[in-house]
């Protein structure tokens, strides 16, 4: 039971943003589609504890979770009529599928749009991208657990209403989009690297997922300066990851950590896009602030 318990937990903080990416797709709404998620989760305990662990657990988890949107959408046929345009969104709104086809930065892009306020896109990304629970995510921001499951709630009807499509927006339209994408990236990564829960300093899962949406949205937009910056900053932070506590669980201040242990390639990578993010005039903020990591990880 423990190994089984170990497994769900691990698929959760792993698979979560996966899955519900994937499963959006199918059930052409973010409710809907957590519920799926959620039930798939359930059927895992009893289907895991009886046949064992599967050896591609998100695997069976997005199989499961996208069946039962299916079914739910065959209960009812009216249902597709009344959903916003995420299940077949119009190419004409949609980047080339060789460019980028993670879902799980289509669902970014849908959290981050511009007809939601900005303390909501924050929110929704952190729960729905990230994973994040609802107590965690209301700690972050300072407010009640209420407040928050509140603000998400109305988020989710939002996109609902509005109709926004589930998809990369057109190129036209990347300039105005991209500066919220680009914090609230970094705000999931702040959320890893100094979490505000738990036993350890540093969230590893967190910290590498928010890695993980900077390099795709890189891919998208290799040329971007401000998507190099913030790559680039989240990556020399992350350097310090391993030297900032002690064996003892204690924070060990900067100028005390043991630099040899840090990641030269992570470091020399960082600095490559610093070079580059700062041939931008004027540079951007997050071109500014990986500037400054980048003095602080190249000094003796």
């Amino acid at each position: 039971m423990t190994r089984l318990a170990d497994a769900l937990d691990d698929a959760y903080r792993r698979e979560w943003a996966f899955v519900l990416a994937a499963t959006v797709r199918v059930a052409g709404s973010l409710d809907v589609a957590e519920e799926c998620v959620q039930d798939a989760f359930v059927a895992a305990i009893g289907a895991w504890g009886e046949r064992g662990i599967p050896d591609n657990p998100g695997a069976w988890l997005t199989t499961t979770a996208r069946r039962r949107a299916l079914d739910q959408l065959r209960r009812d046929k009216a249902l597709r009529s009344k959903l916003p345009l995420l299940i077949e969104p119009d190419p004409a709104d949609l980047v080339e599928d060789s460019v980028v086809t993670d879902d799980r930065l289509r669902l970014v892009f849908t959290c981050c749009h511009p007809a939601l306020s900005a303390e909501t896109q924050a929110a929704l990304t952190l729960r729905l991208v990230c994973g994040l629970s609802t107590p965690r995510i209301a700690r972050a921001f300072l407010v009640s657990e209420a407040t928050m499951a509140a603000r998400i709630t109305r988020g989710k009807k939002k996109i609902e209403v509005a109709r926004i499509p589930f998809a990369i927006p057109a190129e036209s339209e990347l300039p105005e989009r991209l500066d919220t994408v680009l914090t609230v990236i970094h705000l999931f990564f702040t959320a890893g690297h100094t979490a505000n829960s738990g036993d350890e300093l540093v969230d590893g899962e967190v910290v590498g997922r928010s890695i993980d949406l900077a390099r795709m949205l890189h891919q998208l937009l290799p040329y971007e300066s401000e998507v190099q910056g913030l790559l680039a900053l989240l990556l020399l932070t992350d350097v310090r990851s391993q030297t900032r506590v002690d064996s003892g669980g204690s924070l060990v201040l900067l100028k005390d950590q043991d630099r040899s242990r840090w990641d030269a390639a992570q470091i020399d990578e960082g600095r490559s896009l610093v070079a580059l993010a700062l041939m931008s005039r004027p540079p951007g903020r997050f071109a500014i602030q990986a500037a400054i990591a980048a003095v602080h990880a190249g000094a003796p």
